[in-house]
């Protein structure tokens, strides 16, 4: 099968014939993918640019772990062939400490689909039955693979600690500061403000998803209870600080090349909260998978492009200049 994969650590990423993964051990279905998207982290692996270090010991291995399909084969009867599910990529080892005490969201051996395991830009992944959450009849499947980056902005929002009537601001309108944006906005915030440079494809997908606060970068003035950095540009932090209220919290959601200088006297005497995210809760997939469930269309515009595997690399030109928000490769054409 056609797979799109990182080889080596090092900038580059090649579509390869692979061998089809083996039919599915106790515990395990293997999925067709129907749609699997292209992630920030994606391009950052793809360009080598740092952060992923991690995936090193994994390589060669196939990239994608935003991704829906159906079962192709399975060895869970509650799972039975042609059922479609959402695929929840962090796998977790059932055995350490943490698995054993029921807090498998601390697993100290978490392997990651489409990063430290074969992932969805192929046509068939391997995953575990519990990490498949299933997907209504009919439900499409590019909307459905919104899910996982759903699940950052709810981790992020929940981070935050989002409040009905908080003034937020997110800093970054790509997939992740729109997701931000959608679940800040769920969680009651009054206010959501997106800043962007030179983003008008991707202010054109906010406006359709019903928000009309966007302004350019460097504009803005006033100051907010919540600030999301979703750009990764490590000097956006000390700029972020005073976009605060006094106790306000900035909530850091993107992976930076380098580290960043804090103004630390301003977090003390404005008694700041400067918190990380990353990833995301069990608690957090089922709420991201009841939203995409419940809004379905009116997600659509947030899917700007479908594009067969073997054009996945030109998926990645879009999502890098920035002319797409999320880009979703359909590796069920890719032998076709």
């Amino acid at each position: 099968m056609k797979a799109l994969r990182k080889l080596a650590p090092a900038p580059g990423l090649f579509l390869c014939d692979i061998p089809a993964p083996p039919a599915p051990g106790p515990g395990e279905v293997l999925v067709r993918v129907d749609a699997a998207g292209i992630c920030g982290s994606d391009l950052h692996i793809e360009d080598w640019s740092g952060g992923y270090e991690f995936i090193t010991g994994a390589m060669p291995v196939t990239l994608g772990h935003e991704l829906a399909g159906g079962i192709a084969e399975s060895a869970d009867p509650a799972l039975p062939v042609g059922t479609p599910v959402v695929v929840i990529p962090s796998v977790t080892c059932g055995v350490c400490p943490a698995c054993r005490a029921g807090e498998e969201d601390r697993c100290l051996d978490r392997r990651g689909i489409g990063m430290t395991r074969e992932g969805g830009f192929a046509r068939h992944v391997l995953a575990p039955a519990r990490n498949c959450l299933v997907l209504p009849e009919g439900f499409d499947p590019g909307i459905a693979a919104l899910t996982e980056p759903m699940v950052i902005g709810a981790r992020a929002v929940s981070v935050g600690g989002v409040s009905p009537g908080d003034r937020v601001l997110v800093l970054g309108p790509g997939a992740i500061g729109q997701t931000v944006a959608l679940m800040a906005r769920e969680a009651g915030a009054a206010e959501v403000t997106i800043t962007g440079r030179d983003d008008a494809a991707r202010f054109a997908v906010l406006r359709r998803l019903g928000f009309d606060r966007l302004v350019e970068a460097g504009q803005v003035s006033d100051r907010f209870d919540v600030v999301f950095e979703a750009v990764g540009i490590p000097e956006l932090v000390a700029e972020s600080l005073p976009l605060l209220r006094r106790e306000g919290v900035l909530v850091i959601c993107g992976i930076h090349p380098r580290p960043a200088a804090i103004p630390l006297n301003t977090l003390v005497r404005e008694q700041l909260q400067l918190r990380g995210t990353n990833r995301g809760k069990r608690s957090d997939w089922q709420r991201a998978f009841d939203f995409v469930l419940r809004e379905g269309a009116a997600l659509a515009p947030m899917v700007t492009h479908r594009l067969k595997l073997r054009d996945g690399l030109a998926g990645f030109d879009l999502a890098r200049r920035r002319v797409a928000t999320k880009v979703v490769l359909m590796p069920e054409d890719a032998d076709a």
